[in-house]
């Protein structure tokens, strides 16, 4: 299958490309900066199947123009996508009293609008062919995050366009779901999760640790197989057991 994976330089959208060439699979990806990550994941991508093909794009999701340009290149590259990994996000952190427009705008046009505009892209082509699977990514904080309003509100706007997705397009063979992540080392964790946070994880987390990026990729691409047919408009938490956010 061709995968489109959006943040696909980092995270999780790194590990969910290098899962997806690892079984087998052709890979577009994109990244918003950072050309030099990107081509680390070409090569990576190299050593794990040296006859994958794997292409990065530069692209803002939150530019509907980009994302049509980009779209038509890689439909052009690869002859047609089967599956959309929506996982590009950013994060900016403020209390609702001091967010400004910009700080809302930016993320929700990232996270949400963004990834609408990836599936609008690409829905042609699965209803073409009756077939498609759709992957957006989620986050804890879609249930609120104190500091972070515009991002919860991105991650909860998720489960509503994956919800609606699914509902419309189920009996054209195109499933949509949305995976929730918990803690994973990942950048965004890093510089934006407070150390009392991580703590609480590790110390309550049933399981007792954070997860391995690995395992979250695994269960998009599962989500993508032939197997997950039936699996349609879920949201399904990756979490070790603890739903919780502060």
């Amino acid at each position: 299958m061709i995968f489109f994976i959006t943040g696909g330089s980092r995270g999780i959208g790194e590990a969910t490309v290098l899962q997806a060439v690892r079984e087998g699979h052709d890979v577009a990806f994109t990244y918003l900066e950072g050309e030099r990550r990107a081509a680390e994941v070409l090569a990576k991508a190299r050593v794990i199947r040296p006859d994958a093909k794997c292409h990065a794009y530069q692209l803002d999701v939150g530019n509907s123009n980009a994302v049509d340009r980009v779209g038509e290149t890689a439909l052009e590259d690869f002859g047609t996508v089967d599956v959309v990994v929506a996982n590009a996000g950013v994060n900016v952190n403020n209390l609702v009293v001091s967010m400004s427009d910009d700080e809302w705008h930016t993320v929700i046009q990232t996270n949400l609008t963004g990834s609408f505009y990836v599936c609008r892209q690409f829905l042609p082509t699965m209803l073409a062919k009756r077939f498609g699977r759709i992957i957006l990514v989620s986050s804890l904080g879609h249930s609120g995050v104190s500091g972070q309003a515009n991002y919860c509100a991105s991650k909860a706007g998720l489960h509503g366009l994956c919800a609606t997705l699914a509902k419309e397009y189920g009996r054209k063979g195109i499933t949509a779901n949305v995976v929730v992540p918990g803690f994973f080392d990942t950048d965004m964790t890093r510089d934006g999760m407070s150390e009392s946070n991580k703590e609480f994880w590790l110390r309550y987390c049933p399981v007792g640790r954070m997860g391995d990026l690995g395992e979250v990729a695994r269960l998009i691409t599962f989500l993508a197989s032939d197997g997950s047919g039936f699996i349609n408009g879920q949201a399904i938490a990756a979490t070790g057991g603890l739903d919780w956010a502060p």
